[in-house]
């Protein structure tokens, strides 16, 4: 496994902006948030490992262990790894593979897409403005409410008192925090 790189911080808004540019193109409306539903949302079609047989189940293993993106004549697939996983990690694989399709990733830098579908699915799954409107008080609470692995809510959490330490220093939320809160709230 290739060691996480660091993008520019641009690349970070930018993708920040397209989580809730889905959101509210989709009408993603609360937490916790459906890889699935959202794919199926945008019209992909999800393909289990536990659906595939003999040459087939192989190649998928063989592509990635947990799930990959594939566009093939003009339709969108997720594969995903769904045999001996729990819901948690099924669901952040399948928005990662999301990740790969609005990112509109071709394999050009591989690391790089990989570093920016695994940002796009970690900010997607727990957008810190949601996490301090739950109210969480620790990883434990983000578990509960976003349905999401005890090390992904500690990741989350993490990254939670970092944001929360920006949005104070710099007083107000971004256009796009502004807009994920009005959809959770509809006027």
């Amino acid at each position: 496994m290739n060691k996480e790189i660091r993008l520019p911080d641009e690349i970070y808004e930018f993708i920040k902006g397209e989580v809730i540019h889905l959101f509210a193109k989709l009408g993603i409306k609360g937490v916790p948030i459906s890889g699935y539903e959202i794919a199926m949302a945008m019209g992909i079609t999800m393909v289990p490992y536990s659906s595939l047989r003999g040459e087939k189940l192989l190649w998928a293993l063989e592509k990635e262990n947990d799930g990959f993106f594939l566009e093939e004549n003009g339709n969108e697939f997720i594969y995903y790894n769904d045999v001996c996983r729990s819901f948690e990690r099924i669901n952040m694989t399948i928005l990662h593979e999301i990740g790969h399709c609005v990112l509109d990733h071709r394999g050009i830098d591989p690391d790089v897409e990989e570093a920016e579908a695994n940002f796009f699915a970690k900010y997607a799954i727990a957008p810190p403005v949601l996490v301090e409107r739950v109210g969480a008080n620790g990883p434990g609470d983000i578990c509960k409410y976003f349905f999401i692995s005890l090390q992904a809510a500690c990741y989350a959490w993490n990254y939670y008192r970092l944001w929360k330490r920006f949005h104070y220093a710099y007083g107000g939320y971004t256009e796009y925090e502004m807009e994920l809160l009005n959809l959770q709230d509809p006027a």
